[in-house]
Formats: C-alpha cells, structure tokens, sequence
C-alpha cells in the first residue's frame, strides 16, 4: 500500500523514470517511502542482498504494485494478464475480468460468504477508490510486507509473509488505536519462463487483519466488545 509521487524506489522494479511517466495509475504514481521506513523499521528478517528470500520479497512487492496501482493489464510486466488467476483460502480462481467486476483494490483478498449483517468490511459495497481510501485512511503509513521464509524458488515459490501496520486512523466508525494490526499467512506463485505471474494462491486468515480493526471505541460513542469472538474468518474466494 503506497500513496501517490515516486522517488527511487530500492524494493520495487517498473517505478524507473520513464515507466511512470508511461503507465496509467489508479491513484496516481505510487510514492512507498513512508511504508518503506515502516517496514525497515519493523521488520523481523534482513535478508542478505542477492539472496532467494530477498529476491523474492522484492518480487512480491513489485507484484502488489502492479496488482493495486495499474490500470491497464497490457502494462503489467510481473503478470500475464491473459492466465493469470488468483484465489484465497481454496476459493474459486478468479482472471483479470473477474477480479474487475469485484472492484480491484482490498476486495478480492476480502471475499465472504457471511450474511451481509454480519460483515465488518462489505467488498460487494465497496469501489477500488473507496477500498483504497478506507485502508489508506486507517493506515496512515501503510501496511508493510515482509517475506519471514521462502520454502521454494521459481518457478513455483512458496512463502510465509506478514503484513503489518499501525492503526492510527479509524476504520469503519471504529476510533484508531494506535496498535500494531499484523496478519500471518502462506502465499504460492507460480510464474512463467519470463517471470510473470500466472497463478497466485493467498491462504491466511482475515480475521487477524479484521479483528484488530474493531478494537478501538465506536465513533457514535456506543461500546465495543472484543472482536476476537464476533469477527468469523472469512474463507470465500478472492
């Protein structure tokens, strides 16, 4: 998660000069220096340079660039647009099109099955644009990636990842609490000959991110019980 305006970028490929001032952004041109200092400052792991883990970390992150930021799959350059597909927790794989209709942004990665009375975040209520403001919103400095271990290379890798970020804004009528707000899961990529993804499987639990979220006091003044219970995982596709 990034906000808008580049600099030299040290984790990501695709951000040169000339691919920004070519290439159609969502939000704009992704600027990650304040998420890069969160992730510096809080990662676990410093992998040596050249190494699988690291190769991988900054593939990864260059691949949640191009998935969040770009407009137009003909510039993807880690994907293959055409068989690409993506899934979470076993659900159905999704293409392209597919996760368009969904609105792109956090929606995919958040499908629920839940009845809608009991969704803490609704992604068939939500745009790419309101996603991204709702996160960006909550997480002022963004939402870091860290690789905390590689078990294969290309070109099929197979990681586990933590996301993580300081909850200093509020979330869904929920007051922030200043608390760090992690999420733990595996992830498996499959690639091509030319290192384009064309196969991405998420599996994790979204009550962690979720759950943490709903801790803060309600913004309507009314109290909140601990969401440890009341926040389900969800397990539908993504």
């Amino acid at each position: 998660m990034a906000s808008s305006s580049v600099g030299q970028e040290k984790y990501r490929s695709f951000l040169g000069e000339e691919e920004v001032k070519n290439t159609k952004w969502r939000f704009g041109v992704p600027n990650y220096d304040v998420v890069n200092k969160l992730f510096e400052e809080g990662r676990t792991k410093i992998w040596p340079p050249g190494s699988l883990e690291e190769k991988v970390q900054n593939f990864v992150k260059t691949w949640e660039m191009e998935f969040f930021h770009k407009t137009d799959q003909n510039e993807f350059k880690s994907i293959d647009p055409k068989k690409f597909t993506f899934s979470v927790n076993g659900g159905k794989a999704l293409n392209l099109e597919e996760i368009g209709k969904l609105g792109g942004g956090y929606n995919p990665l958040l499908q629920t099955s839940l009845p809608e009375k009991l969704r803490v975040y609704n992604p068939d209520k939500e745009t790419a644009a309101s996603s991204h403001k709702v996160f960006t919103t909550t997480f002022p400095r963004g939402f870091a990636l860290e690789i905390l271990q590689v078990y294969t290379g290309p070109p099929v890798m197979v990681y586990k990842f933590r996301h993580w970020g300081y909850m200093e804004g509020p979330f869904k009528g929920h007051s922030p609490t200043g608390e760090i707000i992690e999420l733990f899961g595996i992830a498996i990529f499959e690639v091509d000959e030319q290192m384009r993804v064309v196969k991405v499987e998420f599996f994790y639990d979204p009550g962690q991110l979720l759950g943490g979220l709903l801790k803060g006091t309600s913004l309507d003044g009314s109290s909140v019980e601990e969401p440890s219970s009341s926040c389900p995982v969800l397990r539908s596709t993504g």
